[in-house]
């Protein structure tokens, strides 16, 4: 699944990871995909499973 780097961000912001959020901000590609950078997404307290499941299992980048 690909998702913008935008919706990542807000996603931590909504859970009140501010800190989180700047690091991601610095540290993810603009898109990312959530099979092949699953580690990355990791590193910044992001589960996958709980990420697409916020986002309704959906590509969702082309409505920002």
């Amino acid at each position: 699944m690909q998702i913008d780097k935008s919706q990542i961000i807000e996603f931590l912001k909504e859970r009140g990871h501010q800190d989180e959020a700047e690091r991601a901000e610095q540290n993810l590609p603009d898109q990312v995909d959530t099979d092949e950078q699953g580690g990355l997404l990791a590193q910044h307290g992001i589960s996958v499973r709980v990420l697409t499941d916020k986002l309704g299992g959906e590509d969702l980048s082309d409505l920002i």
